[in-house]
């Protein structure tokens, strides 16, 4: 498999699972990945999601430059099923990398290493991200003549400073784990070997949360970035009223009074 997907207590979980590829996406992981994320999108009993890579250096290498990149310059023609629902469908492409998908599910990312071209794109559309002390991010596209179209040039400047994001942007180098805190980028940077359970630590804590209330506040910061103060508000209140007249919005207060665990249904 390509990549891993399991659900548990509520938190699903995508391993990109090539290793020996450094977790690149080829054709087949990218079908996988869009497939999971429609999924997990849908079911509602998945409240939050954890995505990470396998192995011990690579969170995600991007796009590979041997199958799936050839494919949308001409450079090879498709020889599978897999590559032919690519080169037939780019749109799953976007999808696999959350560029296009509408998601107002909380994901975190586990970045166990190395998260570069494609990898590094994946996370702007994360909402939490833990690192290993030895992950580096970067877009070396540049490098290879290719534009880092996966949402570069619009969520960079916008999650770290336009400065700095220029720098990964124009250069193709490489930033440190510890640079990614610095600028913002990552939430937490722990050793490898705890990368997993600060995540889950994350998503523990979101899926005892309101569902509804959690996909409100993801969709109004989505869909309000950029706009006027005034209409962004109005927005704010439109998402806001149906949860206040939710059910678990008065199951919420009166497990509080009750002094215990509130139980949510999204409804």
């Amino acid at each position: 498999m390509a990549l891993i997907y399991e659900k548990r207590n509520h938190i699903a979980y995508l391993t990109l699972n090539r290793p020996e590829a450094h977790n690149a996406l080829d054709p087949e992981t990218v079908i996988e990945l869009a497939d999971a994320w429609q999924d997990f999108a849908g079911d509602k009993e998945m409240r939050c999601a954890i995505i990470t890579g396998a192995g011990e250096k690579s969170f995600c290498a991007g796009a590979d430059l041997g199958r799936l990149i050839p494919l949308w310059t001409g450079a090879r023609k498709p020889e599978t099923e897999a590559d032919r629902q690519v080169q037939a469908n780019p749109g799953l492409a976007q999808n696999a990398l959350l560029r296009d998908l509408p998601l107002y599910k909380p994901v975190i990312a586990a970045v166990n290493g190395n998260a570069i071209a494609g990898g590094f794109e994946i996370l702007y559309n994360t909402d939490i991200r833990v690192a290993a002390e030895d992950a580096r991010f970067g877009l070396q596209e540049v490098k290879w003549s290719i534009v880092p179209a996966g949402g570069s040039t619009v969520h960079l400047t916008r999650q770290m400073p336009y400065a700095r994001a220029m720098e990964i942007l124009l250069t193709g180098e490489l930033i440190s784990a510890r640079q990614a805190l610095e600028y913002g980028f990552v939430n937490q940077v722990v050793p490898k070997a705890q990368v997993m359970d600060a995540a889950e630590r994350y998503a523990a804590i979101i899926a005892k949360n309101g569902p509804l209330a959690i996909a409100a506040i993801k969709q109004a910061v989505l869909e309000n970035s950029g706009k006027d103060v005034k209409t962004a508000l109005a927005r704010e209140m439109d998402l806001s009223i149906p949860v206040f007249l939710s059910q678990d919005a008065q199951e919420g207060p009166r497990a509080f009074k009750e002094k215990r665990d509130p139980v949510f249904t999204g409804k």
